[in-house]
């Protein structure tokens, strides 16, 4: 396929002891983590009792995405979002199971909503007073990748901008031992269709495991200090991304599921060319 390109107007980050974008490239550059880290994301969108209430992967997604926004100059509620978790909030899922097969009419009103997998877009959205497309997507490993492709193929049809957020949260109980996922991780990019001066241009496209690696893969393919840092989180595999970022290298490679690759390129040509499509 020919390569769709964008500029990145905004990074948002949030991991255990990693509480910001700034804390992640002192660590992936100098190994320096923050002495006094938050135990838990507490996002300013929400008004203080629903920041209590809301579940660790709602707050963490919408932590990281109001970073992004900040971090690129751009209103939360002007831009179309996209959502990527691979698996949901999983701890709510494994209390919905267990609640169900033990005593149905004891449910929570409030666990159920916040148990359907767009919850995080839904809280943005209306945090945000949004009234732009939101979209909430889970493909497995390739989550990210294809969350990236579609925020990509929405600059292509004519978007300005839009807010990709990948997040993830711990699996216990039974789900635990069937599903894999370590802590709680979020990360966000506001991309944009124009250049911008100073920030990373962005070129991807998507191939087969098979197909040839590009020049930049010697140096990206192992993985970074970012990637260890959250090695056990369902979304871990976005985090090649933000460490080419964040270590300043050519590019990366993102598992894209069903045996493909999202091979990513820095492109300075395709920077100062400008448009979100390029062949």
């Amino acid at each position: 396929m020919s390569s769709l390109a964008c500029t990145i107007e905004g990074i948002g980050f949030w991991s255990r002891g990693l509480p910001s974008w700034e804390a992640a490239l002192a660590f992936a550059r100098a190994g320096v983590l923050p002495e006094q880290a938050p135990a838990k994301p507490s996002p300013q969108l929400l008004a203080a009792n629903e920041r209590r209430r809301a579940p660790e992967t709602v707050a963490v997604a919408l932590e990281v995405a109001l970073a992004a926004c900040r971090d690129a100059g751009r209103e939360p509620g002007s831009l179309p979002s996209v959502f990527a978790s691979s698996q949901g909030d999983l701890v709510i899922a494994d209390y919905m199971s267990a609640t169900l097969a033990a005593s149905p009419a004891a449910i929570s009103p409030t666990r159920f909503h916040n148990s359907v997998h767009n919850a995080a877009a839904g809280y943005w959205t209306i945090g945000t007073g949004a009234m732009h497309p939101a979209t909430a997507l889970s493909a497995g490993p390739g989550t990210f990748a294809q969350g990236l492709l579609e925020a990509l193929a929405q600059l292509a049809c004519g978007a300005p901008a839009v807010l990709l957020v990948g997040y993830d949260g711990a699996a216990i109980g039974p789900l635990g031992g069937v599903v894999r996922s370590e802590g709680l991780l979020g990360c966000a990019l506001v991309l944009g269709r124009e250049a911008r001066s100073g920030a990373p241009r962005l070129r991807a496209r998507l191939a087969g495991h098979g197909a040839n690696h590009g020049a930049a893969d010697a140096d990206v393919d192992a993985a970074g200090p970012l990637a260890r840092h959250a090695v056990g989180n369902a979304s871990s595999p976005m985090l090649p991304l933000f460490d080419a970022l964040a270590r300043g290298t050519t590019g990366a490679t993102l598992d894209a599921g069903a045996g493909r690759r999202l091979e990513i390129t820095f492109d300075e040509q395709a920077g100062r060319q400008g448009g979100a499509h390029e062949s």
